[in-house]
């Protein structure tokens, strides 16, 4: 008994030929590396971000003696006038709780609340909490406060070989990624007040009496920066004449 073998139908064929093709190009298809595009200008590569940071100083307290040592007390007398110019928020001290550290710390709090209160931080700005220190560690009273800071980067990332390749970038000569970081982290690090990168400061009123004495001048007709007395004034010696 012989069976008949069934044909396959135009529909089989149509999918067994898309399927063919599908191969072939996928065997043609290259896959391209991807480009890592970015702007030229270091300032934008790595902006000075301003941010709210905290401001901290240590005390470092011993198991046998109460009070500050003068280094100390310079520190947070310093500490208290940073406080008082770029604070954005109250003093935190963080005292160590028990042990045998417990008695000097309780002196150096007092002494140090009363050199706070010298310096014009008033008490309602100060908030004390505790902690237990570590069997290990050294006990310190640690005061702190919030406060704008500059930062940029991080730098030493090199998303780029910057060595000879084949893309874009080497090609057309761009700088590199890192090019520009440590130039911005230096100058956030230096600035005094990271608010001058975002505005201006107010402008104070001018001195009258000195203007008075520059427009007098100028109506009389002289240098308004005053009279020119020679490059040789105040010498004490003629050598070399």
């Amino acid at each position: 008994m012989t069976t008949a073998r069934k044909r396959p139908s135009g529909l089989t064929l149509r999918l067994l030929a898309l399927g063919g093709l599908a191969v072939i190009l996928g065997g043609c298809y290259q896959k391209e590396i991807a480009q890592v595009e970015y702007p030229t200008d270091y300032r934008q590569r790595h902006p000075i971000v301003v941010r709210e940071g905290t401001q901290t100083v240590e005390v470092m307290i011993g198991s046998n003696r109460g009070g500050l040592t003068a280094s100390q007390r310079a520190d947070v007398f310093s500490f208290a006038q940073a406080w008082r110019q770029e604070a954005g928020s109250g003093i935190i001290i963080d005292t160590p709780r028990g042990g045998p550290t417990a008695h000097a710390a309780s002196d150096s709090m007092r002494e140090i609340r009363s050199m706070l209160a010298a310096a014009g931080v008033p008490s309602r700005a100060i908030y004390g909490r505790s902690y237990k220190p570590t069997r290990f560690s050294l006990a310190s009273i640690k005061l702190s406060y919030s406060r704008l800071v500059a930062d940029a980067g991080p730098c030493g990332l090199w998303p780029q070989d910057i060595g000879p390749v084949l893309n874009s970038g080497y090609i057309e000569n761009r700088p590199y990624w890192n090019l520009g970081c440590a130039t911005q982290r230096n100058l956030a690090a230096m600035v005094d007040n990271p608010a001058d990168l975002i505005q201006p400061r107010g402008e104070t009123p001018p001195y009258a009496p000195r203007r008075s004495v520059v427009l007098e001048r100028y109506r009389k007709g002289e240098s308004p920066s005053g009279a020119y007395v020679g490059y040789d004034v105040g010498k004490i010696s003629d050598v070399g004449k």
